[in-house]
């Protein structure tokens, strides 16, 4: 690895500059823990025009320059989806330290070689799950995680827009990886996805599906639902997380309060703990309480992201958003669309480990 630990900043190459490359450039320059090196895509005009006239970054379309490059330590992969295995490899048998947009990779298999040649290597093997870095979301996952909201009961997420059909992935992968990360992100220990039931449809004939539901069982027994669409006219980003003392809405698009705490919830009785009469009536109880709208800091996830990325790197951890969980990303991923291709039945989402090596720290 050519960088040294210390306060030099980590030099930094991206890969790509097209619809979030941009965004990975402008965040990694102002990142006090990277340095920008080389931006790297096929088409050199768009790459200087993401630059400007004035940056003195270099621009590139030889990826083997930039891996050969000992000024860069780490690569940024922000290409189409199908190509983002064959980067991230050539980069970490580069010696590089990588950052993959979603997925990690196009299959569970070829995602686990990365994971693998990364931890043998000692190397940070990152995905940019950017939503997992919102404010929002790190108070949704101590809420959560510390049992506030008592046992997760259930999850009910809706991503929908009128976005742009992709040629090369299905609303399911392009989409779905933000909400199956956050629950990733959020799941107490021990409660693992289980299997996956996944309905779409192809309305416009394009030949990949457009919408989709997506039910997913946990092994606690909770159901989180997912609904991703390219064909709405509206745009829709709200998260509901239900517990059996409290339940958080987020909805990502209202700035003057995006989380919103109710402690309300539906209480049960054991029937041997009530009266004959009692026991001819309900056994379901509402309690209704307050709503407490935390205020939350307004900060760019994508800046928190990059400089948890810097940070990995620095001090020879593993990043929130490791490989790993990248991992579980894709195996949530592949078991939805093996039930699309079923008909909707459940499909058994594959088991991936969790524990995750140490990063080996450079002399």
């Amino acid at each position: 690895m050519s960088e040294a630990i210390g306060t030099a900043p980590v030099g930094i190459a991206v890969v790509g500059a097209g619809y979030w490359g941009p965004n990975l450039v402008r965040n990694a320059q102002a990142t006090p823990g990277l340095r920008l090196e080389y931006l790297c895509d096929l088409d050199v005009a768009r790459a200087r025009a993401v630059l400007g006239g004035y940056s003195t970054v270099r621009v590139t379309d030889d990826l083997g320059a930039v891996l050969a490059a000992p000024a860069v330590g780490a690569v940024a992969v922000a290409t189409p989806a199908a190509t983002h295995a064959g980067i991230a490899m050539a980069a970490l048998a580069a010696g590089k330290h990588v950052l993959v947009e979603k997925p990690l990779a196009s299959s569970l298999e070829d995602g686990a070689k990365l994971v693998r040649t990364a931890e043998d290597a000692g190397l940070v093997l990152m995905l940019d799950h950017t939503y997992c870095y919102t404010p929002a979301v790190s108070h949704l996952r101590d809420l959560v995680r510390g049992g506030e909201l008592g046992t997760l009961q259930y999850l009910d997420s809706v991503r929908i827009n009128l976005g742009l059909v992709q040629a090369d992935v299905d609303v399911v992968w392009d989409l779905a990886p933000h909400d199956l990360s956050i629950l990733d992100s959020l799941l107490p220990d021990g409660v693992t996805p289980v299997s996956v039931a996944a309905h779409g449809a192809d309305p416009l004939g394009c030949g990949q599906v457009c919408v989709a539901h997506l039910s997913i069982e946990l092994s606690s027994g909770a159901l989180a639902h997912v609904h991703v669409n390219w064909l709405s006219p509206t745009k829709v980003r709200t998260t509901i997380v239900g517990g059996s003392r409290r339940t958080v809405v987020w909805d990502d698009l209202n700035p003057t309060q995006r989380v919103a705490v109710y402690d309300r919830s539906i209480e049960t009785r054991d029937p041997a703990e009530l009266g004959v009469e009692a026991r001819n009536q309900t056994r379901v109880s509402y309690r209704i309480g307050d709503m407490v709208a935390p205020a939350l800091p307004e900060r760019e996830a994508l800046r928190t992201m990059m400089g948890e990325f810097a940070a990995a790197i620095t001090e020879g951890r593993p990043p929130l958003t490791d490989g790993r969980s990248g991992l579980r990303v894709l195996a949530m991923l592949e078991a939805a669309s093996a039930s699309l291709r079923a008909g909707g039945v459940a499909v058994p989402v594959e088991q991936v480990a969790t524990e995750t090596s140490t990063v080996a720290v450079p002399a």
